[in-house]
């Protein structure tokens, strides 16, 4: 059984893009579309590693962080922060909200594919 990521992403386009990506290099993909069922599936099924949009409906990104982060039991899962919009300021968000990374969008998916190989590589090391 291959890794499982969680994709908290409304765009359809994003989420196919990320998850025909994730699935081709051999990991298994949880899907959600805001941030408070991003928050809901990480609780449930504890994913190996969160692949986190900063604009959704409902409870953005930052705030669905901050939830994941703040929970016992999902607190050691690794988000990466994915973000269309280059503001000041959200970068810092992201960190002081506890996410583990951070990656403009549109995502180089050659970055986006090592820094995941990198958490998960970090995590099989630690457990």
């Amino acid at each position: 059984m291959g890794r499982c990521i969680l994709i908290v992403e409304d765009n359809p386009l994003n989420m196919k893009l990320f998850r025909d990506l994730l699935r081709f290099k051999g990991y298994e993909t949880l899907e959600a579309t805001d941030g408070q069922q991003g928050v809901d599936c990480a609780k449930e099924h504890k994913p190996d590693l969160i692949l986190m949009d900063i604009m959704l409906p409902g409870i953005n990104g930052i705030e669905a962080i901050q939830l994941i982060k703040d929970d016992p039991d999902t607190c050691q899962i690794p988000v990466i922060a994915l973000d269309s919009f280059a503001l000041p300021d959200e970068k810092d968000r992201v960190f002081k909200a506890g996410g583990d990374a951070y990656i403009m969008k549109p995502v180089n998916i050659k970055a986006l594919v090592a820094k995941i190989n990198k958490f998960l590589r970090a995590s099989a090391v630690s457990t």
